[in-house]
């Protein structure tokens, strides 16, 4: 009989830690429908005590979520686990997820505590959140590089305080399969009531590991798998939930699981992370990659259009990528825009929503013959940016060549008034990043990252920017997409910029 796997997503929290990540409360939330609609079990919505913002983001989430759980992460402290719990209180089915480090490095060197004092404090955490919910979970942190005989002594504590998930961690990304395997037998070998509770894993991909020490795992009884998706997170980043996902139903030969996943919204939520957190995928990682379902060599070409089974083991449409072939173009009624909206998976719940993307589509279809389904995902994302606009583009004129000196001048309506701005500097993006600069009172302004992409393919493509900058110890992420790169640098700047505000 097949075993359920449930997924417990940490991209709001784990993968919130990704260096330059900043998420408000808007874009957390747009994130967490997208893995309600995903068919997640349970979504980590942040770190309550860490900031008012988590805090908040939590609470607006947890209010928000019709089916999925709502999980607040917390130190095995009191103020924490109380703080998790007023976050969370409203959600559907909430839950508290402590955890306290058990292996002798971080006990000596991070903890300062004796095995005693852990395993005192590990319980009694564990018994105060149950004075809240019902749904405790616990993680032991570096369970992976903990000695077994005092992990299954602080495992037991903490089901006997009642726990009702024991999270088993490679905080680091140490271990590997085998080892990992044993490791898991071991715990359900040895530690008293186990068997009355679910055992979750949570693996680091700092070796590459990640999703196959996963897999293994599950196989051998853990019947929780936590991830981000697109896999990322702090440093390597964590195991991808969308590879977990199709590893298990393309190999049901050996995986013999079901899960609650709609592996056909894989491919926009995917996208729709990408585009808030600023991180895009390289183009041959599995399952959501540009190259996922590309084939170059001709071998392989031909295979494919002989029977696609010779070289895809599983279909784009299975992670729903659209084989639809309707054009959209400039002649394309709001109808018909409406019910491709509907086929890609976006879900924009009022009429005003839909006309400012329609808009944005009409105003793209002028300038480019075929909008595709990539520009029209990219529209939908970056329309529906709910950041406060202080500073709007009116207009920008570039002047720019190898000869003469690079000027921008920037037109920027501020409040209710218009501010002009010329600018030179060393090329046409840095003289109209210094002309946005002078508008907007920043002079302490740092560009830490630019990046560029093209959208579709094309002369007329779509291109995206994204900027991170710095002001005053603080990173904040811009985006901006158009036909012409220069007005696509300008609106990810002034993006970024209103972040600030």
């Amino acid at each position: 009989m097949a075993r359920r796997i449930k997924f417990f997503d940490t991209t709001l929290r784990d993968g919130e830690q990704t260096p330059g990540v900043n998420l408000n409360l808007q874009e957390k939330l747009e994130i967490a429908l997208a893995l309600e609609r995903l068919g997640i079990d349970y979504i980590e919505a942040g770190f309550a005590i860490a900031s008012e913002g988590d805090f908040e983001a939590i609470r607006g989430i947890a209010g928000a979520l019709k089916t999925t759980s709502v999980v607040s992460l917390s130190r095995a402290l009191e103020k924490d686990i109380d703080r998790a719990w007023e976050a969370i209180k409203d959600a559907v089915s909430p839950r508290i997820h402590t955890f306290l480090a058990t292996s002798d490095i971080h006990m000596k060197y991070k903890l300062k505590m004796t095995e005693q004092q852990v395993l005192e404090n590990s319980a009694k955490a564990v018994a105060h959140a149950k004075k809240y919910v019902n749904d405790v979970q616990f993680s032991p942190e570096d369970a992976t590089r903990t000695r077994p005989e005092f992990l299954y002594k602080v495992l037991e504590g903490v089901i006997k305080a009642g726990a009702t998930c024991l999270n088993i961690p490679d905080t680091v990304g140490y271990t590997n399969p085998a080892e990992y395997t044993n490791f898991i037998k071991g715990i359900m070998e040895n530690v008293r009531g186990i068997e009355n509770v679910d055992i979750s894993v949570h693996c680091h991909n700092d070796l590459g590991l990640a999703v196959a020490n996963s897999a293994a795992a599950a196989v051998v009884g853990a019947n929780q798998i936590e991830g981000c998706i697109n896999g990322i997170g702090e440093r390597g980043g964590n195991a991808a939930i969308e590879e977990l996902v199709m590893l298990f139903n393309t190999r049901k030969d050996y995986y013999n699981f079901t899960h609650n996943i709609d592996s056909t919204k894989i491919n926009r939520t995917s996208k729709l992370v990408s585009s808030m957190t600023g991180i895009y995928v390289q183009p041959h990682k599995p399952i959501v990659g540009a190259n996922a379902f590309a084939h170059e060599s001709g071998i392989h070409q031909h295979g494919v259009m002989q029977e696609r089974s010779t070289y895809e083991i599983m279909t784009p449409e299975s992670v729903g990528l659209s084989s639809n072939t309707m054009v959209l173009g400039k002649l394309s009624g709001k109808h018909a825009f409406v019910s491709r909206l509907e086929e890609l998976g976006v879900n924009l719940k009022t009429n005003d929503e839909i006309n400012a993307v329609f808009g944005k589509f009409k105003a793209l279809a002028d300038r480019k013959k075929e909008v595709l389904d990539e520009d029209i995902l990219a529209l939908v994302d970056y329309t529906n940016d709910k950041i406060a606009k202080k500073y709007e583009l009116v207009s920008f004129q570039i002047s720019s060549g190898n000869r003469i000196i690079n000027t921008s001048t920037i037109q920027l309506k501020v409040d209710d008034e218009i501010i002009t701005k010329a600018s030179t500097g060393d090329g046409p993006i840095n003289a109209s990043f210094k002309a946005i600069s002078e508008i907007c009172g920043y002079d302490n302004l740092k560009l830490v990252d630019y990046t560029i992409r093209a959208v579709t393919g094309g002369h007329d493509a779509l291109g995206e920017v994204n900027v991170k900058i710095e002001n005053d110890g603080k990173s904040y992420i811009g985006r901006g997409i158009s036909t012409d790169i220069l007005e696509s640098s300008i609106l990810a700047f002034l993006s970024a910029v209103n972040r600030i505000v």
